[in-house]
């Protein structure tokens, strides 16, 4: 994944939210409970895309399809960024500005963590990673709200006889060990159990898997999602978030259903840089 065009300052972080996403205040259910806001910490496998991007698109763009329509999301995901270049840029300080007890926190990262040519971003799964995966789990939980960890969804990447390959080395078992021992739920959406992205790619294979990424004529892109894609990591992310406990099934709507890709929308680009 690439930085984006330019880089944000904190200021700038707080107009594109404000221009691309609703207010992220949890609603009262029709039983008078308020609803959680959902707040994402991410890269660009889970960021809002604009017109310019399409037809690539982020998982987070898909997973307000399967919430009840009383939660509110804030997609704070931004393309090329790690833990560290995210809190480093103060995207993180900006979350934590505006979340409230109760709201939950996805952060998903690894993808350019990974990246040990590029100091401002790369991380060490077993110090650095965690160590920074912390700050994250540790602003959400002292402003009330609920830190839930993710592990990077995987790339399309096969061997000659047609295996999907893991390809994010220790990063996932790093996050693992993390979510055990600070006790934070955990969406193994990299794993191979649990019928996750790598077992959904495993069992669609190496051909079938090109319509779920950004395949086009111009771009074969292994890494980022066209719609298709992003819904079926989003249906595996609200999937997950039930089977942990942390989001209740009346909370949750259409897991069964089929979504239809008209859904996916791409709007303007921000007047803010992302």
């Amino acid at each position: 994944m690439s930085l984006t065009r330019t880089r944000l300052t904190t200021a700038g972080v707080l107009a594109a939210a404000g221009a691309a996403l609703p207010a992220a205040t949890g609603r009262a259910a029709a039983d008078g409970r308020r609803q959680p806001a959902v707040y994402f910490a991410g890269d660009s496998t889970a960021a809002q895309k604009y017109a310019d991007a399409a037809p690539e698109t982020g998982w987070g763009m898909a997973l307000p399809f399967f919430l009840h329509a009383g939660i509110r999301v804030a997609n704070h995901a931004v393309n090329g960024r790690s833990s560290k270049s995210f809190a480093d840029e103060g995207r993180l300080d900006v979350i934590l500005a505006a979340i409230a007890p109760g709201d939950l926190l996805l952060i998903q990262f690894a993808h350019n963590d990974e990246k040990a040519e590029d100091p401002t971003r790369y991380t060490e799964p077993w110090s650095t990673y965690q160590d920074y995966l912390r700050r994250y789990v540790a602003g959400a939980r002292d402003r009330g709200a609920r830190p839930v960890l993710a592990t990077p969804v995987e790339r399309r990447r096969f061997d000659d006889a047609g295996q999907a390959l893991p390809s994010h080395g220790a990063y996932p078992d790093a996050m693992r060990a993390l979510a055990k021992a600070e006790d934070v739920p955990l969406l193994d959406t990299q794993a191979q159990s649990l019928a996750q992205s790598l077992a959904l790619w495993q069992r669609l294979g190496p051909e079938e898997t090109k319509k779920y990424f950004n395949w086009t004529p111009a771009e074969q892109d292994n890494t980022h999602f066209n719609p298709p894609g992003a819904i079926a990591v989003a249906r595996l992310v609200a999937a997950g978030l039930l089977r942990t406990g942390v989001l209740a099934e009346r909370q949750l709507r259409r897991l069964e259903d089929d979504i239809p890709t008209s859904w996916i929308t791409w709007p303007p680009a921000a007047a803010a840089d992302r």
